[in-house]
């Protein structure tokens, strides 16, 4: 699921990158290239979160890319930029930033790089010499 969202994510970027561009923080050069790449790399991330072999860093990538976007998440909320249909109201903002570590958490979980708060079991710890299983 957190891959099609990526991915999703991703077509977004690269079909209609002007409301990202708008919300993007004044400090970031060229926004509308910034825009099109991270389009194109939500997309080879969540591909990349589907193979085994790359899994893991790409949900590292993933995880850092949801601490990066975090000021224009903040921008568009603090400037109250109208981006029709997403609502222009603190119901939506509030939520939307604090599911911002939420993201990060879940590429981690996805990948493997956490397991918590569901613990995989771990091979079984050697034993103390004189104990016996019941």
């Amino acid at each position: 699921m957190l891959a099609a969202g990526y991915a999703a994510a991703g077509v977004a970027h690269l079909m209609r990158p002007e409301p990202f561009v708008a919300i993007t923080p004044d400090w970031v050069p060229r926004p509308r290239d910034v825009i099109l790449i991270t389009g194109a790399l939500e997309i080879a991330g969540a591909a990349a979160l589907l193979a085994p072999r790359t899994r893991k860093i790409a949900g590292a990538a993933l995880a850092l890319y949801a601490v990066c976007v975090f000021p224009a998440n903040v921008k568009h909320a603090v400037e109250g930029i109208a981006l029709p249909p997403v609502p222009d109201s603190w119901w939506y903002h509030a939520p939307r930033l604090a599911f911002q570590p939420v993201l990060v958490w879940a590429a981690l979980f996805c990948s493997g790089l956490v397991d918590w708060p569901a613990r995989r079991p771990s091979a079984a710890a050697p034993r103390a010499s004189g104990q016996t299983s019941h």
